[in-house]
């Protein structure tokens, strides 16, 4: 018999008119969504359902907007039970909650708070981000090494195979963005984002974020939870919180984290919360596993 896995994922996936149908359907989705405005203080209805856009795409509204839409999906399924999960950086604490590793109303004060470091840390120090198709890791951490004479850039997600994000200082990205070009890679494209994320420009975020990790009360996992900065099974306490504050300086290792999913029987892959894109990456990087989504609360039918 196969294994299940349960997907979370990050930014990027947002728009407008996400969790209105959940909140419309579901007394408990309502009481969620209630509670996380409750705790953060943000008007998450308004911004969710109606927008605009750009409040949306603002990393400390964004955060928060994703982990609800998707831990309200996940605490709706009843009758499907993970034996692993995961999520794609922010999603990582989505994929905690639902593995039991830290409570609702903690980790979505804990988010808001990951969100406005990560803006403040983009303001404070500026940077960019892009993605790159069609080059081997290897090569891409070469490019960046040589890039890195112009400023800072590292390999930021390792996505699937041939797609990666590279991040850092403005100068340092656009320096390995040509440099990927002339090494052939087949598309390069820099992203809209607020800050360099999963770079060492985030170091100043990290501090921020380490205050209110330290306060926030976390549990042993009672599924694995395949980790950003390893991508190998984790369910400590104390490594939880180690990793989650190394995640905002460290790349994220999708690719790795699925193949190791699959490796230890995982043939059944949801994404829960809103969007598809790592649907997308799954099929990618093995088109032999089942992927499915729930996003909407007809979605639930199945599982409730």
């Amino acid at each position: 018999m196969g294994k299940k896995a349960f997907i979370f994922p990050g930014q990027g996936s947002q728009y407008v008119g996400m969790a209105k149908d959940l909140f419309e359907n579901s007394v408990e989705a309502k009481e969620m969504i209630l509670t996380a405005e409750e705790a953060t203080g943000l008007p998450l209805r308004n911004l969710m359902f109606n927008g605009p856009e750009e409040s949306l795409k603002q990393t400390d509204v964004t955060q928060p907007a994703i982990y609800l839409h998707s831990v309200v999906l996940s605490s709706l399924i009843r009758t499907l039970e993970p034996d692993f999960v995961a999520g794609h950086s922010l999603g990582e604490y989505s994929a905690l909650t639902a593995a039991g590793a830290v409570q609702f109303y903690e980790a979505v004060k804990l988010v808001h708070a990951r969100g406005k470091a990560m803006l403040k840390a983009g303001i404070e120090k500026p940077g960019t981000m892009a993605a790159v198709v069609g080059l081997k890791p290897e090569k891409l951490i070469e490019i960046c090494n040589l890039a890195s004479s112009d400023g800072i850039v590292q390999c930021a997600n390792f996505n699937s195979p041939g797609q990666i994000v590279i991040s850092g200082s403005v100068t340092g990205v656009r320096k390995a963005m040509e440099i990927a070009k002339q090494e052939g890679a087949k598309l390069v494209k820099e992203l809209v984002v607020s800050g360099a994320f999963h770079s060492p420009l985030m170091e100043n975020a990290r501090d921020e974020l380490k205050e209110t990790l330290d306060s926030t009360p976390f549990y042993d996992a009672k599924k694995p939870v395949y980790t950003n900065v390893t991508a190998k099974p984790v369910q400590n306490k104390d490594e939880i919180k180690e990793l989650l504050l190394a995640q905002l300086t460290s790349p994220v290792r999708w690719e790795e984290s699925i193949k190791n999913m699959i490796d230890d029987g995982a043939d059944e892959f949801y994404e829960i919360g809103p969007g598809k894109v790592l649907q997308g990456l799954v099929k990618r990087i093995n088109p032999d596993v089942r992927i499915f989504g729930i996003e909407k609360y007809s979605d639930l039918d199945r599982y409730l």
